[in-house]
C-alpha cells in the first residue's frame, strides 16, 4: 500500500473511530457512566468482535493490517500525552494528609493481587495461548498481580470530582491510596518488562534489564529530586505572560518527546516518561492553562485511537468456548474480589466506618484505562497471548462499569440524603 493510500485509509478510520467513540461515549453518559467508560466499550466494538462478525468484509477494508503501524504510532502518542497530562494533575498534597489510611488501603490493595496470583499465574500458564512460552513463572506472577491490582486513577478522580468529593475525607483517602497504589503497579511492570528482554538461547538479557531498571530509576529520581526546580522558570514565564505561549507549549511539547524517547529507548515505555514529566511541571495557573490547551485534543481525537487499536485486538470469541469462559470469571472474581475486599478490610482496620470502606474498596476497583494500558504493553513485548489479552479487556470492562453504580448504590444516595456530598461542578 502506497503512502497516499495509507493517508486516504488513516483519514476514513478517524472519520470512523471518532464518531463511533463520541457517540458511545454519549450514550454512556446517559446511563451514568463516564464518557471514558463508552469510549473503551467502542474501541471494542470496531474490532473483531462486532464490526468484524457483523460485517467481516467492511471491517477489513476499513482497518487492513498495513494500516495498523500508523493507527499504533496515534495510540502511543495519544495515551502518552494523556498520562503526561495525569502526572500533571497529580497532587502530592493527598499523601500528606491521609498518609497513614492510605498506605494501608494501598498495600492491602497490592499484596492481596499478588498472594492471588502466585496460585494463578501458574495455572494459566498450564492452559495453551495464554502466557508466552518465554514467560517465567517469576514474570507470569508479577505481571498477573499488577494487571490484578491496578486501579483506575484518572477515572477515580473524575468520580470523585464528579460526586463533589474533592477535598473530602474519602475523597481524599482514595486518591492518595489509588495514587500510591498505581505507582507500586507500574514499578512491577517496569521490573517486568525490563526482565523480559532475551537473548537468542532464551537466557536472560542481564545487560538490557539491567539499563531499563537503573536507567528507569534513575530518571525517576532526578524528576522527584530536580524537576520540579528546573521546570519552575517555566511557570514564572507563562504567569508574566498570562498565558502559555506557543514557544512554551512548544518546550513542553519537546520535552515530553525527549521524555518519551528517553523511556522507550531504554527499554521500559513511553507512558513512564510523560507521566514522570508531568509530576515535575509547576502547578497552579502553568498547570490549568497546559491541561486546557491540551487535553482536548489529547482526550478527543488521540485517546480513541488508542481505545480502537487496543479493540481491534480483543477477539471476544474466545471467551465464549466454555473452557475459556470458566478461565475468564475465575480471572474476574479473583480480579473484583481480591482488590475490592481487600481495599475495603483495609479501611475498615484504619477506622473508616462500613459504608465509607464499602466506598473506597468500589473507587479502588476499578481498572479503567490504565488496565488497557497495562496489557497492551504487555502484549507489545510479547508476555501474554492474545487469548489473556481478551481475557483482562473483558475485565478492564466489566470493573469499570460497576464502579459508578456500585458507588452510588454503597455511598451515593445516603450521602446526599445526610448532606455529606458536595454539589457536583457543573460540565462545561
Amino acid at each position: 500500500m502506497s503512502a497516499a493510500q495509507m493517508s486516504i485509509h488513516f483519514f476514513l478510520q478517524m472519520a470512523v473511530i471518532l464518531g463511533v467513540c463520541r457517540i458511545v461515549g454519549l450514550l454512556a453518559r446517559k446511563i451514568g457512566q463516564p464518557q471514558v467508560v463508552g469510549e473503551m466499550i467502542a474501541g471494542v466494538m470496531l474490532g473483531p468482535s462486532l464490526f468484524g462478525y457483523l460485517a467481516p468484509g467492511i471491517q477489513k477494508e476499513l482497518f487492513p493490517p498495513e494500516t495498523l503501524n500508523v493507527l499504533y504510532v496515534g495510540a502511543q502518542l495519544g495515551v502518552g500525552l494523556y498520562m503526561f497530562l495525569v502526572g500533571v494533575e497529580f497532587h502530592t498534597g493527598n499523601f500528606r494528609t491521609r498518609l497513614r489510611g492510605a498506605a494501608s488501603v494501598s498495600v492491602a490493595g497490592m499484596v492481596v493481587p499478588f498472594l492471588l496470583a502466585i496460585p494463578l499465574a501458574p495455572w494459566l500458564m498450564k492452559i495453551g495461548g495464554l502466557f508466552s512460552a518465554k514467560a517465567s513463572a517469576p514474570e507470569a506472577i508479577l505481571f498477573l498481580g499488577a494487571a490484578i491490582a491496578i486501579t483506575a486513577f484518572p477515572m477515580l478522580a473524575r468520580i470523585i470530582y464528579e460526586r463533589g468529593l474533592t477535598g473530602t475525607s474519602l475523597g481524599t483517602l482514595a486518591l492518595a491510596a489509588g495514587a500510591i497504589d498505581d505507582a507500586a503497579a507500574w514499578c512491577v511492570l517496569a521490573v517486568v518488562i525490563a526482565s523480559f528482554d532475551t537473548l537468542p538461547d532464551g537466557s536472560i538479557n542481564h545487560l538490557i534489564a539491567t539499563k531499563a531498571i537503573l536507567g528507569g530509576l534513575c530518571y525517576a529520581v532526578f524528576m522527584i529530586l530536580f524537576g520540579r526546580k528546573l521546570l519552575a522558570p517555566l511557570g514564572r514565564m507563562a504567569e508574566r505572560a498570562g498565558q502559555i505561549t506557543p514557544t512554551i507549549l512548544g518546550v513542553v511539547l519537546v520535552l515530553f518527546s525527549l521524555a518519551c524517547w528517553a523511556m522507550d529507548s531504554i527499554g521500559i515505555h513511553a507512558v513512564f516518561g510523560g507521566f514522570l514529566l508531568g509530576t515535575a511541571m509547576p502547578r497552579g495557573f502553568f498547570a490549568t492553562e497546559l491541561k486546557k490547551q491540551l487535553e482536548p485534543f489529547a482526550v478527543v481525537f488521540l485517546l480513541p485511537m488508542f481505545f480502537t487499536f487496543s479493540g481491534l485486538k480483543t477477539q471476544l470469541d474466545v471467551v465464549t468456548n466454555p473452557d475459556l469462559l470458566l478461565v475468564t470469571l475465575v480471572v474476574l472474581v479473583a480480579s473484583i474480589g481480591g482488590k475490592g475486599i481487600a481495599c475495603w478490610a483495609a479501611a475498615r482496620l484504619s477506622g473508616e466506618d462500613n459504608r465509607t470502606a464499602l466506598a473506597i474498596g468500589t473507587l479502588m476497583n476499578s481498572r479503567g484505562l490504565m488496565e488497557l494500558i497495562i496489557i497492551n504493553i504487555a502484549r507489545e513485548k510479547g508476555i501474554i497471548e492474545q487469548t489473556l489479552f481478551s481475557m483482562l479487556v473483558v475485565m478492564a470492562i466489566v470493573t469499570t462499569l460497576m464502579a459508578s453504580p456500585l458507588f452510588e448504590l454503597v455511598y451515593g444516595r445516603h450521602a446526599r440524603k445526610t448532606g455529606m456530598l458536595g454539589e457536583a461542578p457543573k460540565e462545561g
